[in-house]
């Protein structure tokens, strides 16, 4: 997957905009609040994912405007393709000139993987923040998963209910029992598909971080499971304490990630530096994974990276990816000036100002 050519026109704080990258690493630089995100977040949204910051689509014209249109010129499997996304009152969505049905269908047609400050939460943050990013990973890869979680998730919200409704009614077991089918045995689809897309996760996350980190330290990944044996029994045996509590206390809505850093639990106990590695490793081993399913490689996208990384892990980001192409927003010179080849794009106010080469 390659870009050739981004053309913007009244995107957020971006009145025109038009850049055609390298193929290996594209700087964006600018001081903050200058439009840096803005132009990632408009590559992004070519996924057709909804945008990685949150906003809504009426956020995303330019104010003062009444709409907004994004041009995607790229490269997929060595064949070349057109997209385009105009934002006014709807969204539409053109693929090759031609209209797309739904927005969503251009899903698979240019895959990317999208790091941010926010994806911190993935170390630091509660389990949900762990298992939001397994299940996002998962159903790229697996569409059928969605509905797996989605049924999942159903019958685990009307298993709570009647929970707390059986206290007084007691006649309400059956209706528990036939949710907690459901439970048992869409969770344990979803715990097969989380071990299965973990295992081939942490094997190019610990390669990666052990490259990040420059073999200085050892990265270890276990899924956390609220399952022991077996789902069905222990589930069924939480029930009368889950009744005063009115939650499902059992199944994988209830599981954890846990990153260690030579051996201490890394959300504890390691730096932010260290913290912002995992983060980006896991992504990096997101990409290569979802290389290796659909046979194209994905553009890596890195909203401030770099800040809070020594020399070293800069390095290695700045010149050690140089199979993919990648777009990594920043504010500080001294942060890329290790950068061997490539090029750097200048951002004020919107405006794309000058574009170096190295």
């Amino acid at each position: 997957m390659i870009i050739k050519k981004i053309t913007i026109n009244n995107f957020k704080n971006i009145s025109f905009a038009e850049i055609e990258p390298t193929e290996k690493i594209n700087i964006i630089n600018g001081q903050n609040a200058q439009g840096k995100t803005n132009l990632l977040e408009s590559v992004w949204l070519f996924t057709g994912m909804k945008s990685f910051r949150g906003s809504k689509d009426a956020e995303l014209i330019k104010f003062g405007q009444e709409k907004c249109k994004l041009q995607l010129n790229f490269l997929s499997e060595g064949i070349e393709k057109q997209a385009e996304i105009i934002i006014s009152e709807k969204k539409e969505v053109f693929l090759n000139q031609k209209k797309l049905k739904n927005g969503s269908d251009i899903a698979g047609e240019f895959n990317a993987v999208v790091f941010n400050p926010n994806d911190l939460l993935i170390i630091s943050g509660s389990p949900k923040e762990r298992r939001k990013f397994l299940d996002i990973c998962i159903g790229q890869i697996y569409p059928k998963y969605i509905n797996v979680l989605k049924e999942y998730t159903r019958a685990v919200k009307q298993r709570n209910n009647l929970l707390k409704e059986s206290i007084k009614d007691s006649t309400l077991e059956f209706l528990i029992e036939d949710f907690e089918k459901i439970i048992i045995l869409q969770g344990k689809k979803i715990i097969d598909y989380r071990i299965k897309y973990l295992n081939l996760l942490k094997e190019e996350a610990i390669k990666i971080y052990d490259g990040i980190s420059g073999n200085k330290e050892i990265l270890k990944i276990e899924y956390l499971s609220s399952v022991f044996e077996n789902f069905e029994k222990e589930l069924i045996l939480a029930r009368k304490t889950d009744k005063f509590k009115g939650i499902t206390s059992v199944g994988p809505h209830r599981d954890d990630i846990i990153f260690k850093i030579n051996g201490q639990n890394a959300k504890e106990f390691s730096s932010q530096g260290q913290k912002r590695s995992i983060a980006l490793s896991l992504k990096l081993a997101e990409a290569k994974i979802l290389e290796k399913i659909t046979g194209d490689s994905p553009v890596i996208l890195l909203d401030d990276v770099l800040s809070e990384l020594d020399k070293n892990r800069r390095n290695f980001i700045l010149n050690e990816i140089s199979n993919k192409q990648v777009f990594i927003s920043c504010c500080e010179e001294d942060n890329f000036k290790e950068l061997k080849n490539g090029k750097i794009f200048e951002v004020k106010e919107g405006c794309i100002e000058k574009c170096i080469c190295i």
